[in-house]
């Protein structure tokens, strides 16, 4: 976090005129044109085709995947990415704050729910089912999905964007803003899809190193909360100062975002472990299923083998000659 004296530029570029942020404004304010706004619709136009080409011929697809992925995963990126939150995210840090758990964690979370590579591989056919095969298990991917690297990408992502002069840089230059929301969605991606997510990923580790990993990310988050709730310095040096809002102040809304981030974090983590309990029980489970049936199989060949020695020995004895 910097103390940096820009006050020109934020005196000329900022002095936004918003009203008080109200939960009215979030459905007041939409911002339609965006490179955010465009992916959510082409992400959901292709999911729902795919779904809808699997349905045609004759093939099923749980529900509650296409749910948590089109209303969860895209519909809560939407929710802080086009609405009233994308409007104020650069004038009150905790409406930044917000937005960045949403697309961090949230949004990460619902997306691998909602399996959209199991998807597209059931429904593409011959040569581009074989080169997304080809992505998924190409090394870069290997790498970036390895759950040490996706931890280290995921935890450092925040350190580096609120210590350093990146975040001040983020509001002053609206692409660069844009940018770190999908870099926040990738690495949040990247972090919770080989944890939780239902895709055939490489690097997938046994449910009690995800539960470990995920713990692990726990005390980060409460740092970095404590630490810009108790910091002097403001984020973004003067930038929030020289909004001249009368009705914001600036160290107030700081504690307020550095307390979303360490709660935020905190239920998220215990949701994410909740989940992570439901799919280690239900595999444990399948894999009983699997068991009993490998068990009956072999039981019933033993049984068919043993009536077959066991059988009569008439049925077997050659019949006597007649002469």
């Amino acid at each position: 976090m910097q103390s940096v004296e820009i006050a020109p530029l934020a005196d000329v570029a900022r002095d936004t005129g918003l009203p008080p942020f109200t939960a009215a404004a979030i459905f007041t304010q939409f911002n339609l044109v965006s490179l955010i706004a465009v992916g959510l619709l082409v992400s959901a136009a292709l999911y729902l085709y795919g779904v809808r080409r699997l349905r045609q011929r004759g093939d099923e697809w749980p529900q509650g995947r296409t749910v948590a992925f089109v209303a969860g995963g895209l519909g809560s990126i939407a929710a802080v990415s086009v609405t009233g939150i994308e409007a104020y995210d650069t004038t009150l840090i905790s409406v930044h704050m917000v937005q960045h758990m949403v697309l961090s964690m949230i949004g990460p979370i619902f997306l691998a729910l909602g399996a959209p590579t199991t998807l597209a591989l059931r429904v593409l056919h011959q040569r581009p089912r074989k080169v997304l095969l080809a992505v998924i298990h190409s090394r870069y991917v290997r790498v970036l999905t390895f759950p040490l690297v996706a931890f280290g990408l995921f935890i450092a992502n925040p350190f580096i964007l609120y210590f350093t002069g990146l975040y001040r840089l983020t509001l002053e230059h609206g692409w660069l803003h844009e940018f770190i929301h999908v870099h926040f969605l990738i690495t949040g991606c990247l972090f919770f899809w080989p944890l939780l997510g239902l895709d055939p990923l490489p690097n997938r580790w046994p449910y009690p190193g995800r539960a470990l990993l995920m713990v692990l990310s726990v005390p980060f988050h409460t740092v970095l909360g404590l630490t810009i709730m108790q910091a002097r310095e403001l984020l973004g040096g003067d930038w929030y100062p020289n909004l001249h809002l009368a009705w914001m102040d600036p160290h107030s809304d700081q504690v307020t975002a550095g307390g979303i981030l360490w709660a935020g974090g905190e239920i998220v983590s215990v949701t994410m472990l909740g989940i992570l309990v439901i799919q280690w029980i239900r595999q444990s489970e399948r894999e009983a299923r699997r068991v009993d049936r490998a068990l009956d199989r072999v039981e019933m060949e033993e049984a068919a083998a043993a009536a077959k020695i066991t059988s009569p020995e008439s049925a077997t004895r050659p019949a006597p000659d007649a002469g």
